[in-house]
């Protein structure tokens, strides 16, 4: 008999060199491995060997005359005068002579002017400023980044690594090979980013990680069960209210909805994928429809048409922005749909869901196995130190004064201020412990703990606007409006600019990004249909291209997994990335198809 200690010379020890070998072999064999080296060769050779396409994009000045007669715009409230002004058919970054160097391979010499027109609105003759400014893409290269963040997100089912993948295979085209140097660092070190940091990491993480030591949320539940919910259909349908009540824009409603909603929703075994869909669909789509936030007043200014005089002024668009909202069909399908699904009586949920369904409510288990959710285990229980008594008032108050800050502010300054708020909340979640009884040593290991659990939703979010932003320097938004810009039959306006802007949207994770990219182009194009084909209401016709990229827009967001809103909603309700993608899109898609089905009827009768 062998003795047991003798080994076979090729079976070797575990861990020993062979075994190494198996795992390198393996990581070989991973698809999404050879994905991302593809792309990242590809990156490389287009951004050495393929020549860039250049773009104007233009934009009209909002402007004003000082006392002494020098034009003026104003950027937070403070006057920015408009100089070295070149008249626009002699600009060197004019449409027309842009195409000439793309025609010669060349490179333009300026990237940013201002020039200045006449225009003849109601047969009166205008002047409009132009904020011109130089943008390049690669054609079909330029959706590498993007591509390969989603495609890896979809294999791996691990969003980090995927979106990191993506941000590597931009930075290549780009020509930018110090990674941390090159795109890290310019882009983690703005202000936006640092503000981010604070209120998602110190703020929002800290509030939960408060309300878990305290047992706030646990009594908040309970308190609701005993006075309202008596299951899940009553749970699900008070996060839909939330939502619609959580209107000032979609961050803030993703954030203040999940986070309130979560504890009465796992009290009655909703699944994460669930209450993600519901928090998710009612924060952007409620925020475009009651847009009684900062929306009409940035969109606006991408709404200007030379000659249209009933697009003349701020006023006039402003004004067109909200007579436009009755058509925002994708957003009101979506807040039904959301309504009819916290009531059990949606029809097209896909079997993703009804298995996510089942499964919470015959086992208990809020996420599917193997999934990875986007807040800690820590922050979706209690740990309340002994001799500590939960009570709601700990939630409440908390919650409350965000609300009250957020929403005043918003009313006073026209935009909320949610760091305020969520400072105040957090400074009185932390007050009302100590004073309760709690000492200063648990306050703060709660705050700790919250800040821990929060992180990996927090580093998704970061990485997920830093490839959006280099999804925008690649040109990715421009070449696919240029690609899609030329079908041009009337009634299938709405619904091509629907498909560009739902692309783009989903491509870059971002819906104010998309409306910079496609409003100054679609707009103009759609006037010009509506003229060149005499439609009997071209104003109508107008409203519905608007609305379709307003919501196209909204709807690429919603369901982009390097979306913030996106990681927010999973990060709030403690849902996997990637189950929340995946259910929300049946649903969503529904929403949207009944949408184009909407837009093309009153584009047909626009005509």
């Amino acid at each position: 008999m062998a003795d047991p200690g003798d080994r076979h010379p090729e079976a070797p020890a575990p861990g020993g060199r062979l075994g190494a070998l198996d795992g390198f072999y393996a990581l070989l064999r991973t698809p999404a491995l050879w994905l991302f080296l593809v792309a990242l060769a590809a990156a490389w050779y287009a951004g050495r060997h393929v020549q860039p396409t250049w773009a104007v994009e233009q934009r009209a000045l909002e402007t004003a005359l000082d006392e002494e007669g020098r034009p003026y715009t104003k950027q937070n409230d403070e006057r920015l005068y408009v100089e070295d002004v070149v008249p626009l058919a002699e600009s060197p970054i004019r449409p027309a002579e842009i195409e000439r160097i793309n025609r010669e391979g060349g490179v333009p010499e300026l990237r940013e002017q201002i020039a200045v027109t006449e225009v003849t609105v109601n047969e009166e003759t205008e002047t409009v400023f132009y904020s011109l400014s130089i943008a390049r893409h690669w054609r079909f290269w330029s959706l590498l980044p993007a591509l390969v963040a989603i495609g890896l997100c979809w294999i791996t089912r691990e969003p980090v690594s995927a979106l990191f993948g993506g941000i590597v295979v931009g930075a290549f085209l780009l020509g930018r090979y110090d990674i941390t140097e090159e795109v890290f660092i310019p882009m983690l070190t703005t202000p936006e980013t640092v503000g981010i940091l604070l209120i998602y990491m110190w703020l929002l993480g800290g509030l939960l990680g408060l309300w878990s030591k305290t047992g706030a949320a646990v009594a908040f539940a309970q308190m609701m069960s005993r006075h309202f919910v008596r299951g899940p259909r009553t749970a699900k349908l008070t996060a839909w209210i939330l939502g619609i009540i959580f209107f000032q824009g979609s961050t803030v409603s993703a954030i203040l909805a999940g986070t309130t909603v979560k504890p009465l929703a796992d009290e009655h075994n909703i699944s994460s994928e669930e209450l993600s869909y519901i928090v998710d669909s009612t924060a952007s789509p409620v925020a475009g429809f009651l847009a009684l936030n900062a929306w009409p007043a940035y969109i606006q200014a991408f709404l200007f048409i030379p000659g249209v005089a009933f697009l003349a002024t701020e006023a006039d668009r402003v004004r067109f922005f909200f007579q436009s909202l009755p058509l925002s069909f994708y957003c009101i399908f979506a807040v039904a749909g959301t309504f009819l699904f916290a009531v059990d009586k949606l029809p097209f949920i896909g079997r993703k869901f009804r298995d996510a369904i089942k499964r919470s409510r015959t086992t208990g288990q809020l996420t599917a196995p193997g999934s990875n959710p986007l807040s800690s285990r820590e922050l979706q229980t209690s740990n309340v130190p002994p001799g500590y008594t939960p009570h709601v008032m700990d939630f409440f108050l908390p919650l409350l004064t965000v609300f009250v800050i957020a929403l005043g502010s918003f009313y006073h300054t026209g935009s909320p201020q949610v760091r305020w708020a969520f400072g105040a909340g957090v400074l009185l979640a932390m007050t009302l412990a100590v004073v309760r009884g709690m000492t200063i040593h648990d306050a703060v290991a709660g705050f700790a703990e919250g800040m821990k659990g929060i992180i990996l939703g927090l580093m998704i979010l970061l990485l997920a606007l830093v490839i959006g932003t280099v999804s925008q320097e690649t040109g990715a938004g421009i070449y696919l409006v240029e690609m899609l810009g030329e079908w041009l039959p009337y009634f299938l306006l709405p619904v091509l600019l629907l498909i560009l802007t739902i692309v783009i949207a989903f491509s870059t994770g971002t819906s104010w990004g998309t409306y910079a990219v496609t409003l100054p182009l679609s707009m103009p194009l759609a006037w010009a249909v509506a003229q060149e084909q005499e439609l009997s209401n071209p104003v109508l016709f107008l409203m519905v291209c608007f609305a379709a990229v307003l919501n196209g827009s909204i709807y690429g967001d919603q369901c982009s997994p390097i979306s913030d809103t996106t990681v927010l909603s999973s990060m709030s309700t403690g849902a996997d990335l990637m189950d929340h993608v995946k259910t929300q899109i049946v649903p969503a898609t529904v929403a949207a198809g009944l949408a184009a089905v909407c837009w093309t009827v009153v584009a047909l009768i626009a005509g």
